[in-house]
């Protein structure tokens, strides 16, 4: 009997130090994209996936594939810690250097946009999987050619926006910026970078500055960008691959879903725009507070149990020994 009772002990609290190892390993991600100026992967997404209405965005689609658009808020980098200028090369600002998202660094005139103007704007960002993060806002230089791959040397060397943690409305952050005169087309680029994991997303905003809305130089007004609904989303988000891993999705009022039990949530596949279903990159997930090579927690987690286990056999070999005298 008292056997079975050290091993029923021991096995309690190896269990609680395994859902201590999975609750603090397990992977999690925040997502979003700007939405006030649309951004090129909302524009896309909101269009149609299947059959989008604008030259650009199907263009955008036959270099990407479909899988990126569906996963429309997941344009990151896992471990990008505050270095995106450092990380990204020029060429490749809008899909973060992720091949999946190709597509966004077409170089044309003809994007969706949003109409801007200079001076006071209110900027607002989905946040579909919320978290504690900064915000900076860049725009393109009054030399900005949008028929060219958009190079870092093109935005203005410092944010116009810069906001730590702003307010939540309706499953949107909301901030105040004011947008620097420019006239024709141009680009809004964002880096929103967590702090509470060295995560961060991206997002290029075509907008157009101008009562005729013509696109830079263009004789022909600049398509329209439009946010997608919140039916939009909800009717896309059968087709995603995207995981918030336990964070829950925005409904309402902007407050997070319950999570997931710890360790329920197993490590996601994502499907490439060629079909294809593999892991996860580091470019789709970070781990809250730490990256996919911090094998500390699953240590942290061994040495509880092994210090548990310890524990309860030392007890054991007391009680045998007082038994015996």
């Amino acid at each position: 009997m008292a056997v079975r009772r050290r091993a029923a002990v021991c096995a309690a609290a190896g269990g609680a130090s395994l859902a201590l190892t999975f609750s603090l390993g397990v992977p999690a991600s925040a997502h979003g994209s700007m939405t006030d100026p649309v951004s090129r992967v909302a524009a896309c997404y909101a269009e149609g996936v299947e059959s989008p209405r604008s030259a650009a965005c199907k263009a955008a689609v036959a270099a990407s594939g479909k899988q990126a658009f569906y996963d429309w808020n997941a344009v990151n980098i896992a471990n990008a810690a505050g270095k995106s200028k450092q990380i990204i090369p020029d060429g490749k600002l809008c899909s973060a250097a992720n091949d999946k998202y190709r597509g966004l660094d077409l170089p044309r005139a003809d994007w969706p946009s949003t109409k801007m103007s200079g001076g006071s704007h209110t900027f607002r960002y989905k946040g579909t999987a919320p978290h504690k993060g900064s915000f900076e806002l860049y725009i393109t230089k009054a030399s900005y050619d949008p028929a060219k791959p958009l190079k870092w040397s093109d935005l203005e060397a410092q944010p116009f926006v810069k906001v730590a943690d702003p307010k939540m409305e309706n499953g949107d952050y909301v901030f105040q910026g004011s947008v620097p005169a420019r006239s024709g087309r141009h680009l809004i680029y964002s880096i929103w970078q967590r702090s509470d994991s060295p995560e961060a997303f991206y997002t290029c905003s075509d907008v157009v500055f101008g009562k005729d809305g013509k696109s830079g130089g263009s004789t022909a007004p600049a398509p329209a960008a439009s946010a997608p609904t919140e039916k939009k989303i909800a009717d896309g988000a059968a087709k995603s691959s995207v995981q918030h891993q336990g964070h829950g999705t925005q409904t309402g009022s902007g407050a997070s879903a319950a999570p997931k039990a710890a360790g329920a949530a197993a490590g996601p596949e994502v499907n490439g725009g060629d079909g294809t279903t593999g892991q996860a990159p580091d470019t789709e997930l970070a781990e809250t507070g730490g990256n996919s090579s911090t094998p500390y927690i699953a240590i942290a987690g061994a040495a509880v149990l092994s210090i548990g286990a310890t524990a309860v056999f030392a007890l054991g070999r007391r009680r045998s020994a007082a038994g015996g005298r």
